[in-house]
């Protein structure tokens, strides 16, 4: 049975909530720069799945972890006073790897497009062969 658009508008107002709560009135430095992505709710608003990002090396994405579970107690009681919520959903923060992987992406693909204009500019490309051609040798006929 479809839930209709509740969920998703509670991970909304939770989303900018959220945002708005890490920049202004969080002040654990080990939090660094995190931007909240996406917020997930569950279909009975009993759980709220946060995805955020982060700047930095892979030790500065684990003090962030770190920082937004010691700071999710806070965090709950300050939605729980901004939002109209009968219960304010369980927070569990995850770290969004789409925008590394995005930026990965990225750079293959800047890295083909330079190759293929180094190619062009300085040497020429190689034809691709198939597999008949490739071979050298010609084909023998098999006697009955």
């Amino acid at each position: 049975m479809p839930q209709g658009t509740r969920p998703a508008r509670v991970g909304e107002e939770l989303r900018q909530a959220l945002a708005e709560l890490l920049a202004r009135e969080v002040h654990d430095p080990g939090i660094g720069f995190v931007t909240i992505t996406h917020v997930k709710v569950s279909p009975d608003l009993q759980t709220a799945r946060v995805s955020y990002t982060s700047l930095g090396d892979d030790k500065a994405r684990r003090d962030s972890a770190r920082a937004l579970d010691r700071a999710t107690p806070f965090l709950r009681r300050a939605i729980g006073q901004r939002l109209r919520l009968r219960r304010v959903p369980e927070l569990m923060f995850h770290f969004d790897q789409s925008v590394e992987n995005q930026d990965r992406i990225e750079r293959i693909l800047i890295d083909l497009a330079e190759e293929r204009s180094s190619r062009a500019g300085g040497e020429p490309a190689e034809p691709e062969t198939s597999k008949a051609e490739a071979d050298p040798t010609p084909p023998t006929k098999e006697r009955s």
